[in-house]
């Protein structure tokens, strides 16, 4: 643990680390099957939406937008949480969405140890957020600050 707390002191010293950078060093100083599945994760939104725009947001949290927020990427000790912003408005017809399932807005996909992650499903959810995002009015989205 002491490696992986000296990479997030390393990447906090450098001038303005980017998000990326920031992503690259919470996977490594995950270091156990959570850091696997966020990088694997990262790496199917990525592939479903190649212009994805990686941020850092409140306080250490792996933020993906396009015309907004797709998901987020939370790390608990006993889960990795991609949380899809406007959840509740996309049709998912593989029941990926596991958690945060009695909102309005948000829904969550709960991954745990050892659960195989279904990357078309998946990718198709993180294609049909882009496509929300998309649809809302041009004036009312927001642009992220870095590319």
């Amino acid at each position: 643990m002491k490696k992986a707390t000296a990479t997030m002191k390393s990447i906090s010293a450098d001038k303005d680390p980017s998000p990326a950078q920031l992503i690259d060093a919470r996977i490594r100083e995950l270091g156990d099957w959570r850091g696997e599945t966020l990088a694997r994760v990262r790496f199917l939104i990525k592939q479903a939406a190649p212009d994805v725009v990686e941020e850092w947001k409140w306080r250490g949290v792996p933020v993906w937008e396009r015309d907004g927020i797709i998901c987020t990427g939370e790390t608990y000790k006993a889960a990795v949480k991609l949380t899809f912003a406007k959840g509740a408005s996309l049709e998912d017809p593989s029941g990926l969405f596991n958690s945060s399932l009695d909102g309005n807005t948000r829904r969550a996909i709960d991954f745990h140890e050892g659960d195989k992650i279904d990357e078309e499903a998946l990718k198709a959810l993180v294609r049909c957020a882009v496509a929300l995002n998309a649809a809302r009015p041009a004036h009312s989205r927001k642009k992220p600050k870095r590319t």
